[in-house]
Order: structure tokens, then C-alpha cells, then sequence
């Protein structure tokens, strides 16, 4: 589930980066790279994983799946805070120095 949800995000934040001027200016980039780079992390987990349970691989229990979704989707929060303060700090577009002079 951890594979499934990072995999979703990074494409998501994929497409938005390539289509979207406006995110390509707010560091989106940075945001593809941290979720490609957990979807890495996770398929090679699922591989170690699938290695060592073969078959039992594909009928995990409900609360395994019920874990490993809150893991994902703290995960992807997890990337969307560090980005988040990324552009707080980085301020690409000027509107954090433009609120503060205010």
C-alpha cells in the first residue's frame, strides 16, 4: 500500500510539474524528487519482502494493509511539510517577502 500510494503521488506531482508553468517556478521539481525517490524505497522493500514471504506476499492481513496505508499517506505528508518549508524559506515567487514589508 506504502508502493501504491508514493507510486500515485509521484505521478500526480509528476504531471503537475510538466504541465504547469507556475509549479515548475514554486519548486514542484523538488517535490517529484522526494516522492520518486520513496517509491524507489518501497519497491525495493516490496522485492526484499516478496523474497522472503513468496506467495504470502499477495494475502496480507487487513490491519497490515490498514498500517501500511497510514505510513503512506504519512509519508506524502511528511514530503508536502519539508517542501512546504522549502518554499517558505526559498520564497521563489517574492510573496512571503512582499507580506512581510507590508
Amino acid at each position: 500500500m506504502t508502493l501504491l500510494l508514493t507510486v500515485l503521488a509521484a505521478v500526480v506531482v509528476t504531471i503537475v510539474w510538466y504541465t504547469c508553468e507556475k509549479a515548475r517556478q514554486i519548486k514542484v521539481g523538488i517535490l517529484c524528487y522526494m516522492f520518486w525517490g520513496a517509491s524507489i524505497m518501497w519497491l525495493c522493500d516490496a522485492i526484499f519482502e516478496y523474497a522472503e514471504l513468496r506467495a504470502e506476499y499477495f494475502s496480507p492481513a487487513i490491519e497490515d494493509m490498514v498500517n501500511d496505508a497510514f505510513l503512506g499517506l504519512s509519508v506524502i505528508a511528511l514530503a508536502l511539510v519539508i517542501w512546504l518549508v522549502i518554499v517558505l524559506i526559498k520564497d521563489p515567487l517574492g510573496t512571503v517577502k512582499r507580506s512581510m514589508r507590508k
